[in-house]
């Protein structure tokens, strides 16, 4: 199920599903260490004795954010229970608490009693096994703990809550009702059902594998009036750190975090004007979504995560909760753009440390910066060692680097980058050639699913090199500079040679060379081929890049009412149908972001600059109604595939706006 609404700070990040379960809490990283693992934690409502959780069909949901925050609107409504429940939820820009705000509204024309309940699936470093949770009488919270990991249990019910002193809400300060028991131990399902009699246990402690749930009685509810409950979790490594958070939550009053978070992220997204464009007012939504979104997804210490959307984890028993050089890259490079240099600063010091002594970027990384899991081999059939790379992850970080020099002109932070990061890979390209055509040896492409030489992959090499080359030039290294310039223009020249086929005109996916220097080349039509103008290699406006552009969009397009582009023909990941006269494979955003690109790129009046808007509509009219954006959607229903949001989608989103902005802005000045 997709998560419609990820809110974070960098260290702490709390995933919504689609029926506003509380899903995912990651904790000290962005990406790393699950403390739920993906597994439901419930919310719920008791009213005069009927029951009903929220992903319950008895509720209407509409799931949103707060404008230019990170910070959740979600309006609940029940015309069965007659309710509607207004929703906030946030995770304190500065501190580790997770903070949510419910006003429950009594529609009926009677009054009634109320009763909210929170439940929590613990699975504290990711695993269901010894953790404890206990309830403080005298503080009247419950604690989840194991090792170095708090979770502190507490809340409010009451209307006076904009700061007003613990000692004025006496009655309603705390955790009165409380279940604490086992789940997925004997049978036992968990004390979630417990609070369905609208009653709790209250059994004092409980250690194993562990669940607990938290009841507010918000008294009785005058009809058409309302009642509001606070409820929040302070996360910490030790209990007297989750206590002091949990204090600063009780004395200076939940909507003081609440508030001051809305204002930190609005003043965050505000900052870096889009700039003068033609564009609706949606299209720049998604743009200032997609950048908070991108700032979700990124650890403070440099990780950029493809996706914290832990569902994956059933398709292939692990996630995409890892740093993909190559996301990394893409994601950082979009965000120097808008402006954000200072988030992205950490990331290239992240591949500094990562970084192997020969040169290259490894296949994925965890937040903490260890080797994440691979399935690429390090060794050829025949038994010889065979690097488990993707070459163009290596690359594009020393380009997005360079990008990122040229807009904030910052020598004194790129100088301790140079040599171990810029040189190093840079060295590494130019002797990682393949004998016969002197382009980059066979690597994995970036689908990860076949090892060649792609042409993504070569244009990516080409210009990686030549931003190394211009790195060498700025730090006076010249002979190192003509030996990586002469390397990427060796590249080129094969590239045309090689990789680009008269017949079809248009260039190849890839292509493999067997030890006797012949070429066998992939016919297969890949999205990845525009690369060879996003780099600079060729001109969007070249002869071989328009006609390879066509073919991608007649051979790509999605035949049905859905639209969008494919990956590749016949794409079998996730593929929803085999009918490829309608779907050759799944939408990807991204692809079809890339279209969009590419009339950006070549465009010579706003009337070709135009031909990028449907592209930008229809990825805005694609996203799901809180502006996430999955990796791709059902070709028949439209419905968000694989894991969402992918933050790649949101950074090609940034990056096409930023394209389309910039082009606009020359060509009106023009």
């Amino acid at each position: 199920m997709p998560r419609d609404l990820p809110i974070a700070n960098g260290r702490t990040l709390a995933n919504f599903d689609a029926t506003y379960n509380l899903r995912d809490i990651y904790w000290p990283h962005i990406g790393q260490q699950n403390q739920t693992m993906g597994h439901v934690c419930h919310s719920g409502v008791w009213v005069d004795g009927a029951f009903s959780w929220f992903d319950s069909d008895d509720w209407g949901r509409d799931l949103r954010y707060e404008p230019e925050t990170l910070m959740t609107a979600v309006t609940l409504t029940s015309d069965k229970l007659g309710l509607r429940i207004e929703c906030a939820d946030a995770v304190d820009f500065d501190r580790d608490i997770v903070i949510r705000r419910m006003r429950v509204t009594n529609t009926a024309d009677h009054p009634r009693e109320v009763r909210l309940f929170f439940h929590h699936d613990w699975h504290l470093w990711e695993n269901a096994g010894a953790n404890t949770v206990f309830y403080r009488p005298d503080h009247k919270f419950l604690v989840a703990y194991k090792r170095h990991c708090y979770m502190l249990v507490d809340g409010v019910v009451g209307d006076e809550l904009a700061g007003a002193p613990a000692t004025t809400r006496q009655g309603e300060l705390g955790v009165y009702h409380w279940a604490i028991g086992q789940k997925e131990f004997n049978g036992q399902q968990g004390t979630w059902l417990d609070a369905v009699d609208g009653e709790l246990g209250g059994n004092p402690i409980a250690q194993g594998s562990v669940d607990s749930c938290a009841g507010f009685y918000l008294g009785e509810v005058a009809a058409g009036a309302a009642r509001m409950c606070y409820h929040w979790l302070a996360i910490a490594r030790s209990y007297k750190a989750a206590h002091h958070l949990d204090d600063l939550v009780r004395q200076r009053g939940p909507e003081l975090f609440l508030r001051r978070t809305g204002d930190f992220w609005r003043a965050w997204v505000t900052t870096k004007p889009l700039g003068k464009h033609d564009l609706d007012q949606p299209l720049v939504d998604l743009y200032t979504r997609s950048l908070l979104i991108v700032r979700a997804e990124t650890d403070i210490h440099g990780a950029i995560i493809a996706a914290t959307d832990a569902d994956v984890y059933a398709f292939s028993a692990d996630s995409y909760a890892y740093m993909w050089p190559r996301d990394g890259a893409i994601v950082a490079n979009a965000l120097s753009h808008a402006g954000y240099g200072d988030i992205t600063n950490a990331f290239f010091h992240f591949c500094r440390k990562v970084i192997t002594d020969d040169g290259f970027l490894l296949h994925k990384y965890t937040p903490s910066g260890a080797l994440g899991s691979s399935w690429q081999p390090w060794m050829t059939p025949d038994g010889k060692l065979d690097l488990p790379i993707q070459e163009d992850e290596t690359a594009l970080v020393v380009s997005a680097l360079w990008q990122h020099y040229q807009l904030f002109r910052e020598v004194e932070f790129v100088r301790p980058l140079y040599r171990p990061l810029v040189v190093a890979a840079a060295d590494f390209m130019v002797k990682f050639r393949e004998p016969y055509t002197k382009l980059p040896a066979p690597s994995w492409d970036l689908w990860e699913e076949r090892r060649g030489i792609h042409s993504y992959t070569v244009a990516a090499v080409y210009d990686g090199l030549r931003s190394a080359a211009h790195f060498a030039t700025l730090f006076g290294e010249h002979d190192r500079a003509a030996e990586y310039q002469a390397a990427a223009q060796e590249i080129k020249v094969a590239t045309r040679q090689y990789l680009w086929h008269e017949g079809e005109r248009r260039f190849l996916r890839m292509i493999r060379v067997s030890p006797t220097g012949a070429v066998e080349p992939d016919m297969t039509m890949d999205s990845s081929v525009a690369g060879i103008f996003k780099t600079g290699m060729f001109d969007a406006d070249s002869a071989e890049m328009t006609s390879t552009m066509d073919a991608y969009q007649k051979r790509l397009g999605i035949n049905t009412h859905v639209g969008g582009m494919a990956r590749y023909e016949n794409d079998y990941y996730h593929q929803v149908t085999h009918d490829l006269s309608q779907a050759t494979g799944n939408p990807w955003f991204i692809c079809a972001l890339w279209l969009a690109q590419y009339h950006i790129a070549r465009a010579t009046s706003l009337d070709e600059l135009a031909e990028a808007k449907p592209w930008l509509s229809w990825t805005q009219t694609h996203a799901l109604p809180s502006g996430v954006l999955a990796e791709q959607i059902d070709p028949l229903t439209g419905a968000p595939l694989s894991v969402s949001p992918l933050t790649w989608s949101h950074a090609e989103y940034v990056a096409t706006m930023r394209w389309y902005v910039k082009k606009y802005e020359a060509l009106t000045a023009a």
